[in-house]
């Protein structure tokens, strides 16, 4: 239904989404529609399609359904106050979302190795309403390496797939606390990865994906 699923606003992209059942939540909703997808897109045409699209150096700002999935499987652990990571943050959409959902007590961070794309998110963000966040830290973006993570985050979202599950994220993730990572080459699949209050890390299979690869940037 996802296809169907395209509006003339994000209001509407957001509700046809509900209608559709590829959004269940009422706080994912609510967080969403609070997100103006014209600002995080190159051609504002596009803005309410329910599709991925280019953002420049070989990368994407994924499908709002995609970025539904995504937050109504962390929901749990998006609670206020809590630490989030979102790595291959593009855009900055994303770390928006986030944002409205963990609130002004909460900290998102954006993971993105491309440096051009830390600062337009910056921009973006600015664009949206999220400025006063930004000065005050609760939205922080950054330039690095996103295999090697942020530590010691209760919620951490990964935008490109990695071959293998990192180590490193794992180790960095709170006790509880949750990822969603797309793993596989060829093959890819959406893992939730968990780890609960005594350290025990534990796998789900979630369903099938296509995602660019988690990678280092091109020169």
């Amino acid at each position: 239904m996802a296809w169907r699923s395209s509006g003339s606003s994000s209001a509407e992209l957001i509700s046809n989404m509900m209608r559709h059942g590829l959004v269940n939540s009422p706080r994912v909703a609510e967080a969403m529609k609070k997100v103006d997808r014209a600002n995080y897109v190159i051609d504002p045409t596009y803005a309410y399609e329910d599709s991925p699209q280019p953002i420049g150096y070989d990368a994407t700002i994924s499908a709002p359904h995609m970025h539904a999935h995504a937050t109504e499987n962390l929901l749990p652990l998006l609670k206020p106050g809590a630490k989030v990571l979102d790595i291959g943050s593009g855009s900055g959409y994303l770390c928006a979302v986030f944002h409205h959902l963990v609130g002004p007590t909460g900290r998102v961070v954006g993971l993105e190795h491309i440096p051009e794309l830390v600062d337009w998110s910056v921009q973006n963000l600015d664009r949206d309403g999220l400025g006063a966040a930004i000065k005050g830290a609760q939205i922080i973006m950054v330039a690095g390496d996103g295999r090697q993570g942020f530590p010691r985050e209760d919620a951490i979202h990964v935008g490109a797939a990695a071959p293998r599950l990192p180590k490193a994220l794992v180790d960095q993730l709170a006790s509880p606390g949750r990822m969603f990572i797309p793993i596989g080459t060829l093959s890819q699949s959406i893992y939730q990865v968990d780890k609960d209050e005594h350290g025990n890390v534990t796998q789900k299979e979630l369903f099938g994906v296509m995602y660019v690869p988690l990678t280092d940037r091109r020169i």
